[in-house]
């Protein structure tokens, strides 16, 4: 299967357009520092290392048009403030910032390029590694319990990467080596990330899956049909908080309450040594039309949005969550697993990061 960022045969950047799937699979080039932006801002890529690897690429677009120190300054604050809470923009932005800025001005756009190549190899091999580590701790459970019933929240598969995926990639190896699994997908309101990405995904790949309303998780797991709860993230604070699409909060909440482990898969980038805990941690607010607006596909085959709230009734749209460190069974890394708490952060990433 094809990354979910690719270069085409006349070197433009291009990825999928997000907001038409599941119904759809439009491709849009990325030949800007504009076109990156918006499609990070409207959620035509999402997932904290897709848009990390988007970011960078932008960065790069930037520097054909001007490269000097002015310039490069204006495009990180530029594309930085996109989407504020997923911290691998940031983490790529800089990557690429520290590569270029020794380099005369004529030689970034060049190194820039490369660089944010570079983070897409990187994105997907380090992804291969969270599946292999997770999968070594999910066949564990499965041993246990049979065919193992995970479920999911948002979508952090290779669509919210450059390939591979973060909390789907334990699933596909899983599946991939035979071990019976099935997926409890939560439909993601507001934007329906779960029932639209992740289920199109898992069918793509042959997993069995159901998709289920954001309210039915504590219910499933009272009744013993979950085995695990599987998450991606955006961030993870040096305390083992960790921010995610909002709603996670509430499923780790319930599988404590039914001794149901909560395992976060993330990047070790994905970890912000500056963020103390969660409350750090900026929350995006989205627009309000996308709580009061729900889409889909009609009858006809037109792809649109239907109103669901009263006339003139305000929304509030957050679009993150922070799940406390104490309510975490462990965070799967590239690194391998390791305690949502400040000493096994420690341990993960060295004390020089954790300041």
């Amino acid at each position: 299967m094809p990354r979910t960022l690719w270069i085409e045969s006349d070197g433009q950047l291009a990825t999928w357009d997000q907001t038409r799937l599941p119904f759809e699979s439009v491709v849009i080039p990325l030949g800007d520092e504009a076109a990156c932006a918006r499609a990070i801002t409207t959620m035509q890529v999402r997932g904290a290392p897709l848009i990390g690897a988007v970011g960078a690429y932008g960065l790069a677009l930037a520097l054909r048009v001007r490269a000097d120190d002015d310039a490069l300054a204006a495009a990180l604050q530029r594309i930085g403030g996109t989407r504020p809470t997923a911290v691998n923009l940031r983490w790529a932005l800089e990557r690429v910032r520290d590569r270029v800025r020794p380099l005369p001005p004529d030689e970034r756009a060049s190194a820039a390029w490369d660089e944010a190549a570079r983070i897409c190899d990187d994105d997907v091999a380090c992804n291969e590694r969270i599946g292999r580590h997770g999968r070594a701790l999910l066949e564990a459970l499965a041993r246990r319990t049979g065919p193992i019933n995970i479920l999911t929240h948002c979508n952090a598969g290779r669509l919210a990467t450059v390939d591979h995926g973060t909390a789907l990639a334990p699933v596909y190896a899983l599946h991939a080596a035979g071990v019976a699994v099935h997926v409890w997908v939560d439909e993601t309101r507001p934007r329906n990330q779960g029932a639209s990405l992740t289920a199109w995904e898992l069918a793509e790949r042959g997993v069995p899956h159901t998709v289920i309303a954001d309210n039915a998780g504590g219910l499933l797991m009272r009744q013993g049909r979950v085995d695990v709860v599987l998450v991606g993230c955006d961030r993870v604070a040096m305390n083992g908080d960790v921010a995610n699409k909002v709603g996670t909060y509430l499923k780790a909440l319930a599988a404590w309450d039914n001794h149901i482990p909560f395992y976060v898969a993330c990047p070790v980038s994905t970890i912000d040594p500056w963020a103390r805990s969660g409350d750090a941690i900026p929350i995006e607010e989205r627009e309000p039309r996308e709580v009061t607006h729900v889409g889909g596909r009609a009858p006809d085959g037109t792809i649109l949005a239907v109103q669901v709230v009263p006339d003139g009734s305000p929304a509030l749209n957050p679009a993150f969550d922070i799940t406390p460190a104490r309510l975490v069974s462990a965070l799967i890394t590239e690194q391998g697993t390791c305690d949502a708490s400040v000493p096994g952060l420690r341990r993960l990433i060295g004390s020089e990061r954790a300041r």
